[in-house]
């Protein structure tokens, strides 16, 4: 298997792991963020996800022209059916974006801003993604856990986990 088709599982590891993580919660869950400042809801870190994604995948990739309102996915509320059927939409065209992409090549859009080491490549815009969806996930993690913290009582020790 090639070195580039390793990380696109992993990039889509990641992100069906965020999907399932929203997809276990009930749709007030989803729709909540933890009260801390400048939280967001598991929902909205899944539809910035998805934002994120397709920005990186079609927009500086290859160029297209793909319209995104960033600030609006962090205040997105979805049903979680409709999160679901969203982020099968985005991983399916991420992963189709993906595979049709010259990983070697410099991505044809990369905004002035954030250029950096990685926007050398059409893969290291692909590193980012990971690094994005890694860190997302986490996010989501901890949100998760704090919004039913209330509702679940661990009494193991730290030892225990190990």
């Amino acid at each position: 298997m090639a070195s580039d088709d390793v990380l696109l599982m992993f990039c889509l590891m990641k992100f069906d792991e965020l999907t399932q993580l929203v997809v276990g919660l009930d749709d007030e869950l989803a729709n909540t963020a933890p009260d801390v400042p400048e939280a967001n809801s598991p929902v909205a870190i899944l539809v910035h996800c998805c934002g994120m994604m397709r920005r990186w995948s079609g927009s500086v990739n290859p160029g297209l022209a793909l319209p995104r309102d960033r600030e609006a996915e962090f205040t997105a509320r979805l049903a979680v059916t409709d999160a679901a059927m969203l982020a099968r939409e985005t991983r399916s065209t991420f992963a189709d974006d993906i595979q049709n992409t010259e990983m070697d090549l410099a991505p044809v859009a990369v905004p002035p801003s954030w250029e950096a080491f990685w926007t050398a490549t059409c893969r290291g815009v692909l590193f980012h993604v990971f690094e994005e969806l890694c860190q997302h996930l986490g996010q989501a993690e901890i949100t998760r856990d704090l919004l039913t913290a209330s509702n679940t009582h661990w009494h193991g020790t730290a030892t225990d986990a190990y």
